[in-house]
């Protein structure tokens, strides 16, 4: 699985990506059949509340691609929004097999 994180507007930290990585990895372990996580994380307007938008699309061979983007206050619960929206599309793609 390849995980890619790209931060527009802004360069992404260290603690981030580790973040990013750590669940990326926890949704790889519940559906194995993910081959390409792709992240892309924007600062949509520097002076406002919930002005971090996030993005996420995850590719799975045979089930084409899930995408889900999402905005809030930071980059974590952005990604753990998307995450969620992710397996649920995930599971209902797991179901119909």
């Amino acid at each position: 699985m390849e995980v890619r994180i790209q931060g527009i507007h802004f360069d992404v930290s260290e603690k981030l990506t580790q973040f990013v990585n750590k669940k990326a990895d926890k949704l790889m372990r519940r559906f194995p059949t993910i081959d390409y996580i792709d992240v892309v994380l924007r600062v949509v307007k520097p002076e406002t509340a919930m002005n971090k938008e996030t993005r996420v699309k995850v590719i799975v061979p045979h089930d084409g691609e899930q995408v889900a983007t999402k905005t809030a206050d930071t980059f974590e619960e952005g990604i753990d929004l998307c995450l969620e929206a992710i397996e649920r599309q995930l599971e209902k793609i797991k179901d119909k097999k």
